[in-house]
Order: structure tokens, then sequence, then C-alpha cells
């Protein structure tokens, strides 16, 4: 459990780095099949598996992609496909520290996903805030980043602009396009002065769905392997469609049902939902509206 000051600590940086939060024994299940998935890669050449909207559930960077040099990037709703990753998600303290930090009567799962970063792999995220690509009636949404493997200042860690989830949400589209990113202008005067998220694995970095947040390409021999949950508040309606639908979205995983839906004033283009394996070809420019 968090403690108060842990909390409030959170609400005005827009992000916390919360310690062994999951246990040795947690990990190693995670990390294994992890691996198992890493392996499997190497026997595709591109984006493969399926999702429950038809998209493939595992993404492999095509630039950096090879048996020898696997780069798979993007395992979408790992929850349906392994019980370690499910229980995580939902019945872990995990999933307990984010409804204490969202507060209000209770919490739902939304979506789930493993974004990796092999060894020398090029794979990089653009800055962005996440409540564009999930708005809901109101904001109060917490992304939960659980290090499977130890992150360091060089294999790729998340980078933060303490703060910015208190600043304007800020448009992610360009030239007719949703790129799911910033643009330029807004990271040269917003997203000089990061801080980078580091920890042991075990540990979690709880984010507000407004914080500005990017990573860079991993340069280490350190594979980085993160597992991603999105939660919302229990009382938080969605205004778009889910980018990585889950027979687990809408779960509840801490609190109670209100019954009520409660909105908060924001303004904002709705997004466009992914066509490719996952936002990276978005970012990258590869997807045209």
């Amino acid at each position: 459990m968090l403690n108060q000051a842990e909390i409030e600590q959170f609400h005005k940086d827009g992000f916390l780095v919360v310690e062994n939060v999951l246990s040795q024994d947690e990990l190693s299940g995670l990390r294994a099949q992890l691996e198992s998935w890493v392996d499997e890669s190497r026997d595709y050449t591109e984006a493969y598996g399926e999702t429950i909207d038809g998209r493939s559930r595992f993404d492999v960077d095509p630039s950096d992609h090879s048996t020898d040099h696997p780069a798979l990037r993007r395992v979408s709703s790992p929850t349906e496909i392994s019980d370690a990753y499910f229980e995580t998600a939902i019945h872990s303290s995990m999933a307990e520290m984010a409804g204490q930090l969202i507060g209000g009567s209770g919490t739902r799962f939304h979506h789930s996903k493993v974004n990796a970063k092999l060894p020398h792999t090029a794979t990089t995220v653009k800055w962005h805030q996440d409540f564009p690509f999930t708005p809901h009636t109101n904001d109060d949404m917490i992304t939960a980043l659980l290090m499977v493997g130890e992150v360091t200042a060089d294999n790729g860690p998340l980078q933060v602009i303490p703060g910015s989830h208190k600043g304007e949400l800020y448009n992610h589209w360009q030239d007719g396009r949703f790129t799911g990113k910033v643009e330029d202008s807004v990271e040269a005067e917003q997203c000089q002065n990061y801080v980078s998220c580091v920890g042991s694995a075990g540990s979690v970095c709880f984010m507000h769905t407004r914080l500005l947040h990017a990573s860079g390409a991993n340069n280490t021999e350190l594979p980085r392997y993160l597992f991603i949950t999105v939660y919302a508040a229990e009382d938080a309606v969605a205004l778009s469609d889910n980018p990585l639908p889950s027979v687990h979205q809408g779960q509840l995983v801490y609190g109670v049902e209100s019954g009520q839906v409660r909105m908060s004033v924001n303004q904002l283009k709705l997004p466009q939902k992914p066509k490719g394996a996952s936002f990276f070809v978005q970012q990258a420019g590869l997807e045209m509206a």
C-alpha cells in the first residue's frame, strides 16, 4: 500500500516510481513468458499473431529485426494469452496501488501491452500524452509501467516532464492524421528538462494520463522490458474505441461500482485507431489518413 506522502507526490509531479511492487517469484513468471515470445519472434519477418480486433498481436521493428537480432517491440493485450500477465494486471499490488492513486469509488482495467527494447535496437517513442489516445469523460487515468527487468539511464528508460499533467492537452494530429506525438515546437519548448524513470526489476512507474513522456533507443546489452497497464476511474466512460481492445476491458480491479458517470472539461480531437500492429507505425508516419 502507498502512504499519503507518496500519493501527494504523485499528484504533484504526475508520476511516482515505487520499488519492489512485485516479488521475484511473480517477476520470474513474467520474464520467462516474455523471453519465450522473444524467441518465437525469431521465426517471423513481420508483425504476426492476432488480437480480438484482427490486428497483429506481436509487432517487430521491420528496420531492425532478424533471426539473429530479434527486435520484438510490442505484445498487445498479453493478459489474453498469459495467466501471469493477467494476474499482474488485475489482482496484484500494482493494480491496488493504481486504485489508490486514482482515488474515488473504484478503478477499472482498460488495456495492457508489453513494450520491449532488446539490446542495440533502434525503437524509440516520441513525445506524447496518453489521454489523446484514450479520451474518457474524465481524466482520472493512470498508466502503470512495470519494469520486468532492470531499467537504467542507458537502455531506453521512460522520460517524463514533471508537472506537465497539470498543463494543456496538446495536439497529436499533423497534416490531417493522428500521429500520436506532439508537434515539434512543443517538444522544443516543453520537453527538454526531462527526468528518466529507472529502477530494478519489480519497480513500477505510475504515470498520469496527461503527463508528457517519451523514450530513446537501447544502446546497451541489457534488454528493457516494460509491462504497461492502463487503469481508469470506474466512473470514467470511454469516448473513443480502445486502441488495444481486450476481453478484460472494464474489469473492476479496485473499489466498488458507483453506477455513475463523472465528467470533466477537456477539449481534444478524437484519435484514429491504428491500422497496424501498434502506434509505432503511427508515430513513424507510415499510416496515412
